[in-house]
């Protein structure tokens, strides 16, 4: 009866989400029908007999109340941190910077697909000091879009590449990367560098070459002409040639990226650093740079209230889908569903590999229809603890895949931000980028999964 019920629940969430309702009060809705329905027909509890209000209405807004108080405290600060510093160097130009020193090297390529391929690569690291999808995705089309073109690569192909860079959320300040490090228990820089950077080394090469084959097959199949134009410089959404400050800006959005790696048990082990003060030490030092740059000092101190609605929109827009998934992850666990699962599952002779695979095409597929990588990855990374534990194996190993394969799935949906934005800046339809972007990305969660099981299972 519980598995019923929770299919049931989650296809019609899955559906309100592929039809764009806001993905937060669907999950709560769904959280809380299954919570509710669990208790009434006698299937589980919602909180501990101790720990309960007295009625179980209240206790499902009570468990809410306390994952917002735990999270907004813990995780959810980190990522606000993350959300202001990427929000105020993207205010200051830093961003744009950064992408502009960094794509130089690859102008004196002669290959256009060679440096189509080179670019991917380039916004893959780029994604390690700027951890948004769409804003890099955005960074790159007004800065390395018109490179493209110039030297012949067609507008789907540069789309397309484009809007793959950051298939793999694999920054230790990522919002993904803190959630699966902070539910696997192992500390966020850890878990990027023994864990994250070994599948990105494997994955990065695959992608790189796919896309250099693919987007050459298709535009010669599509009668697509190599020629060299004129390059004409980046411009904004209003068509206006973009303004950069001094090149020495690029070095503020790695700061904090560099803090975080040289304080810590990497290296220099007897100075403490985390992230929130990585980065706002960040923010205060770009503040000194604007200062010396702009000599105004009401300017400078007005213009932090970019890295303020950064925080903002972080508790509007992550912090609140963590909490909604965790509140769904609390229903199907009440409910008994993953119990039975798991058992259904061992009682089938799925072991623990079986199951990895299992969680990962779920995964992958509510990605596609969702056309989100965290909302599925949050929705049921609270549940992988308990889930690998009955199959005896390390949270991190099911949660790396899991996690990194919601990212690569999401570049293969039409209706994805990133797709989105990217293919209405380059003028092409999305479903025509997504063409181009599945065999790089099938690609990629093909070779993350088995490195995955050759690496750490």
């Amino acid at each position: 009866m519980g598995i019923v019920i929770s299919l049931i629940v989650t296809f019609w969430a899955g559906f309100l989400i592929v039809k764009k309702f806001k993905p937060q009060p669907v999950l709560f809705m769904a959280g809380l029908v299954l919570m509710l329905v669990a208790v009434y027909l006698g299937l589980g509890v919602i909180l501990p007999a101790k720990e309960s209000t007295g009625l179980a209405l209240f206790d499902a807004f009570e468990f809410i109340k306390k994952t917002f108080s735990s999270r907004a405290a813990g995780l959810g600060l980190n990522i606000m941190a993350v959300g202001g510093f990427a929000r105020y160097m993207d205010h200051i130009g830093a961003s744009k910077a950064l992408v502009k020193l960094t794509i130089r090297p690859l102008l004196a390529l002669r290959s256009p697909y060679i440096v189509m391929a080179g670019a991917w690569v380039l916004g893959m690291f780029l994604g390690l000091a700027i951890n948004s999808a769409s804003g890099l995705a955005m960074l790159l089309m007004v800065t390395v879009f018109p490179i493209l073109i110039s030297l012949g690569v067609s507008r789907l192909s540069a789309v397309a590449v484009i809007a793959t860079t950051l298939c793999l959320d694999w920054s230790p300040s990522d919002t993904g990367t803190i959630l699966a490090a902070t539910t696997a228990g192992v500390d966020p820089v850890i878990y990027w560098v023994k864990y994250q950077i070994p599948i990105a080394s494997v994955v990065i090469p695959v992608v790189a070459v796919l896309h250099f084959f693919t987007q050459k097959w298709m535009d010669k199949r599509d009668g697509h002409v190599v020629q060299v134009s004129e390059l004409v410089a980046p411009v904004n959404k209003d068509g206006k040639v973009e303004p950069l400050p001094p090149m020495i800006y690029a070095i503020l959005p790695v700061l904090p990226l560099a803090l975080i790696l040289i304080f810590s048990d990497l290296w220099i082990s007897w100075i403490k650093m985390d992230i929130i003060k990585a980065m706002f030490i960040g923010m205060a030092i770009g503040m000194i740079f604007e200062y010396v740059r702009l000599r105004d000092g009401m300017k400078v101190l007005a213009d932090i209230q970019s890295f303020f609605d950064g925080l903002g929109m972080q508790m509007a827009n992550v912090i609140t889908l963590i909490v909604a998934g965790e509140t769904f992850a609390k229903g199907l666990v009440a409910i008994g569903t993953i119990d039975s699962v798991i058992s259904s599952a061992q009682t089938s002779g799925f072991g623990a590999a079986a199951m990895i695979l299992v969680m990962i095409t779920i995964i992958a597929v509510c990605s596609i229809l969702m056309g989100s990588g965290n909302a599925p990855f949050f929705a049921f990374a609270a549940l992988t603890p308990t889930v690998a534990a009955k199959m005896s194996v390390a949270p991190v190993v099911m949660l790396l895949p899991m996690h990194l394969a919601a990212s690569a799935a999401r570049a293969m949906s039409p209706i994805t931000a990133v797709i989105v934005v990217s293919s209405g800046m380059g003028g092409v339809s999305p479903f025509d980028v997504v063409k181009r972007t599945w065999i790089p990305m099938a690609g990629a969660l093909i070779t993350l999964v088995v490195a995955n099981f050759v690496f750490f299972y």
